[in-house]
This record gives structure tokens, C-alpha cells and sequence, in this order.
């Protein structure tokens, strides 16, 4: 008898060590995927009676964490300073030796550190620490303690430049939308806004030397809708505006600082320019008075570069841009320039014969170089679609329209969003850093059914083509929300969640570390938290059904 009891009590300890371990591997869903990780087989509890040692230099980052804690649990953990003789269960910890964002994160039965090298990697190391935690549940009860099981973490993110576009030009969505996404992006590590401020049918960012940009250019009596898409001859009859003020986008800028995210502004030129010329005709090729278009694509006009009174208006608007945004990077598109508007105005055709510019690509990019210019006499280095290179890619361009013989400035960072590997090569053998968004893989606006969570997922921003010696001047990737067909927040929510988490994922852990199956498996905890906030995400169900 005595012998069957202490089988028992064998075989139900065995089987509780295999449930825990069991739990504990199902609750490492971190996204983006750590790229070192091992598991532990016992728990910290997290209760009232824990407390945070932190130095002076880690204390915002210590704060971000007693408040996540806070959020989840009922009561708020002590932060105590380092030069205090008490003894801490969490600390955070200085690695000199740790690059930027990268982290070390430990936790054991007795103790929970985060190591880094400053307040980026805290910050991240905080996001894994975070989704280590049990999932909040809707219960209005939280939890005296929490387990949070044991782990070793080092981690590092593959690229440096992990972005989200939003294009806000062609629907504007407004500050709570920015912040949520803003949210999202700092939970899964991605590090750079790009925030498509300007285009045909909306000027978005006050400019307070020119205020007819917002009083005129940010507002449109109606917007193309339909599933016909660009060819669609329905209209919403409907008037659509919106912008931001310098004050909100200041506050918009703060809240993104916060969160080790980098916002770089969109100024399109010399094209996709046509609510600014509604604002001030003088500014196209044209010269006369036109609405903001109410139809998506190309628009009515492009900037006339040849009259230095734009050339004075561009570096007006990109003197306040450059004073608002703290961004290194400014964004100047660059995209499908219509130039058939060049050749056929007289004065630009003037200008290129006294500057000897033999086509148009030439003139574009003698343009774009005086842009580059300003901007790094300002401390800015400029960045535009893979156009500003002479290469156009469009079907209603002239072979001989697209030639050139200028070099676009060196500074210049290259955003591929077509293209083939030739291209990319050309570019890394000239000496640009380039961020891959071929639109293909990343464009979020495309269908699941063009673009399904698993071909986001797969994406790999070195082509596999390019040769190893320019790998490292692929800095990264974007992943792009264009707004055209996209007019509510449900839709947009639904277009970009989860993909946007594949591409997190992509722009953080090797390839080698990647697993789309354990991705899924993590994925679910990160819908229950969008479910949670109320972001429309598109479920398992849903995408099925979209896809047939």
C-alpha cells in the first residue's frame, strides 16, 4: 500500500514538471521572435512586494515598466534607486558592450534583470518582459500575482530601419489613430513612422507661411469610391478634410520619442503635388486655379522646378517640416512625376536647354540633387522613392523621358517600392543605403488574397540575388497603408492587423530564427490584446473568406 502511494506521488510530480514545462513553452509568444532565447522550467511571481532598482540613467525605462505592471495587476511595484543598500527582485542593468537596441533579459525563480546599453534596449527589453506576461483577461478583477516563467533572452534586431507607413494625405484618420498605431509598433519593436503628409488629394501638416496649403489643399468636395477602384466612375459626395496642426503634431512627435519610434515625414516633389497648386496655382507648370482632385492616381499638375519661386516655396515648407520633426531623414517621394507637364511647358523647356538637361529624368534629378543640398546644409539627409534615380517605371513614360546621365547625390537614401535586383545592385555599387518596400510584398492596401499573411511573413528585404558584399546597405524595410480604397478606420484596422506584426518580426529576427508556425502560435495572444483595444484586425475566419 505504502508502495503504491509513493508511485503515485512519483508519477503526479512527473506530470506536473511536464504541465508546467509544457505551459511555460506555450507562453513564450513574443513578436517579434527573440533571437536567442532558452527556457527555464520554474517562475518568478510577480506580487506586491516586488521592487525595481534602477540608476538615474534607466529610470524612464523603469517607470514604463511599474506601469505596465500596474495595468495588469492590482497593486504598483516600488522603484527603488541604485544607490539604495536594499535588495531589488527586477533591475535594470548597464551593458556598454550591447549594441543600441539590443537587450539581455534574465528571468529566474529569485530575480528579473534587463541589461542594456541605454534606454532603447530597456525599452525593448520591457516589450519582451511584457509579453511574458499572462494575457488580461476581461475580468475587472486583476491579479494579486502573476508567474511569469523563466527565460534567458539575448537579443538584437536584424535591421536598423524597422518602418509602418501611413498614408494620411489621401483619408485622414487623426491623432488617436496615430497614437494607437504608434502603440502597436513600439509593442513588436518596429522603429520608424513614415508619415505620408502630402500627396494630390490632401495637404495634412499646417504650414503657417503658406496657410492656404491647409485652408485650401487639405479639403475636397468628394472622393472616388467603388470596386472598380481607379477606374471607378462613382463618387461619395461627400466633402473630406482634415489636418494637423504644428502644436498637435509636436504632441504626435513627443508621444513617438517615447516609444524609441522615429517619425519621418512625407513631402512629395516635384509630383503627386496637386492640392498644394490648388492652394497656390503659380506653383504648377499650369498657372491656373484647379480643386483638389476628387478622383485617385496622378494628379492635374506637377510643380513647375524651373521657376525659383517654387524652388523658394519647397524650402519654405521644408524649413518648418525640418523644425517640427527631429527625424535625421526627410522623405521627399520623388514617385510618378508626370512629365509630360515638363515637356510641354515652355519655361521649364527653357530651363533645361539653359541648364543642358536632355530629358526629363535629367531635370528631375538636377532638381532633386538642389533638394539634397539644402537639406544636408541643414543637417537632414534625404530619402525618396527609387524614381528619384532616373528609373521610371511607369507604362505611360517615354523610354527616351527616362534616360539621364546626372548622379543622384550619394547622401541619398533609396526606397525601393519597384524594381528588379539589377536596380538594387546599381544602387549598393554606387554607394546608396536602401530600404526595400518592393509593394508586392509590403503594400498594405493589396488584398489578402495578393498579399496573405504568410507572403508578408516570407518577405526578406536582401533579394536573394544580391550579391553579399551590398547586403549591409540594405538598412531595411517599410511596410506601406495606402489610403486611396481604404476611407474607414475599420478597413484600415483590418488591412494592416496582423500583417503588421510579419513585418515586425521580418525587420527584427534573422532569418534563421524565424518560424511561421510559432509565429501564428504567438499571434493569437497579440489578436486577444488588438480584440482588447478595439482594433478591427482581420481574423483567421475572415481572411479565409476574403481569399476565396
Amino acid at each position: 500500500m505504502e508502495y503504491k502511494k509513493i508511485r503515485i506521488l512519483f508519477l503526479v510530480s512527473i506530470l506536473s514538471l511536464w504541465g508546467i514545462t509544457k505551459i511555460h513553452s506555450q507562453d513564450i509568444n513574443i513578436i517579434p521572435r527573440p533571437n536567442e532565447l532558452m527556457i527555464g522550467k520554474g517562475t518568478f511571481i510577480l506580487n506586491s512586494q516586488a521592487t525595481i532598482m534602477s540608476s538615474v540613467q534607466s529610470m524612464s525605462a523603469a517607470r514604463i515598466l511599474q506601469d505596465h505592471i500596474q495595468e495588469v495587476c492590482a497593486f504598483q511595484v516600488a522603484i527603488l534607486n541604485s544607490g539604495e543598500r536594499k535588495k531589488a527582485s527586477i533591475k535594470f542593468k548597464s551593458n556598454e558592450k550591447l549594441g543600441k537596441e539590443a537587450y539581455e533579459l534574465s528571468v529566474t525563480r529569485n530575480s528579473i534583470s534587463i541589461s542594456a546599453s541605454g534606454d532603447a534596449g530597456w525599452f525593448y527589453g520591457i516589450q519582451s518582459l511584457v509579453q511574458l506576461f499572462p494575457a488580461i483577461t476581461d475580468s475587472l478583477e486583476r491579479p494579486l500575482a502573476i508567474k511569469i516563467p523563466e527565460v534567458t533572452i539575448k537579443d538584437k534586431p536584424r535591421f536598423e530601419w524597422r518602418a509602418f507607413m501611413l498614408d494620411e494625405a489621401r483619408h485622414f484618420r487623426g491623432m488617436g489613430q496615430v497614437k494607437m498605431l504608434l502603440d502597436e509598433m513600439a509593442y513588436m519593436k518596429m522603429n520608424v513612422f513614415h508619415w505620408h503628409l502630402v500627396d494630390d488629394q490632401g495637404w495634412r501638416i499646417e504650414i503657417k507661411k503658406y496657410p492656404l496649403l491647409t485652408e485650401i489643399g487639405s479639403k475636397r468636395r468628394s472622393t472616388q469610391v467603388g470596386p472598380l477602384k481607379w477606374k471607378s466612375p462613382i463618387q461619395s459626395g461627400e466633402p473630406h478634410q482634415g489636418f494637423y496642426t504644428q502644436q498637435e503634431i509636436k504632441e504626435i512627435i513627443e508621444y513617438a520619442e517615447q516609444r524609441h519610434i522615429t517619425i519621418v515625414p512625407e513631402i512629395e516633389m516635384p509630383g503627386h503635388s496637386t492640392s498644394a497648386i490648388a492652394s497656390y496655382p503659380w506653383l504648377g507648370t499650369l498657372k491656373k486655379k484647379q480643386e483638389v482632385p476628387i478622383k485617385f492616381g496622378k494628379g492635374k499638375d506637377v510643380y513647375d522646378v524651373s521657376s525659383p519661386r517654387v524652388y523658394e516655396f519647397l524650402t519654405d515648407v521644408l524649413d518648418e517640416v525640418m523644425e517640427l520633426f527631429p527625424s535625421k531623414v526627410i522623405h521627399i517621394g520623388g514617385d510618378e512625376v508626370k512629365y509630360s507637364f515638363w515637356k510641354e511647358s515652355e519655361t521649364v523647356q527653357a530651363y533645361m536647354k539653359e541648364k543642358k538637361l536632355a530629358s526629363p529624368a535629367d531635370l528631375q534629378i538636377y532638381f532633386t540633387n538642389n533638394i539634397s543640398q539644402y537639406l544636408q546644409g541643414k543637417g537632414k539627409r534625404m530619402m525618396g522613392w527609387n524614381e528619384i534615380m532616373g528609373y521610371h517605371l511607369e507604362e505611360d513614360q517615354n523610354e527616351s523621358d527616362a534616360k539621364t546621365n546626372q548622379n543622384l547625390a550619394k547622401e541619398t537614401i533609396v526606397h525601393f517600392w519597384k524594381g528588379d535586383v539589377a536596380m538594387a545592385t546599381h544602387a549598393a555599387s554606387n554607394g546608396y543605403d536602401m530600404v526595400n518596400s518592393m509593394s508586392d510584398y509590403t503594400y498594405l492596401d493589396y488584398s489578402y488574397k495578393g498579399v496573405p499573411l504568410s507572403k508578408a511573413y516570407s518577405f526578406d528585404p536582401i533579394p536573394s540575388e544580391l550579391d553579399l558584399k551590398f547586403h549591409d546597405k540594405v538598412i531595411g524595410l517599410g511596410c506601406q497603408m495606402w489610403g486611396e480604397w481604404i476611407p474607414t478606420i475599420g478597413q484600415m484596422h483590418f488591412q494592416v492587423f496582423p500583417r503588421i506584426a510579419a513585418y515586425a518580426e521580418v525587420g527584427w529576427t534573422q532569418k534563421e530564427n524565424k518560424n511561421y508556425d510559432k509565429f501564428q502560435l504567438a499571434l493569437q495572444k497579440l489578436k486577444r490584446r488588438w480584440g482588447q483595444k478595439g482594433i478591427y484586425y482581420a481574423s483567421d475566419i475572415a481572411i479565409e473568406k476574403v481569399t476565396e
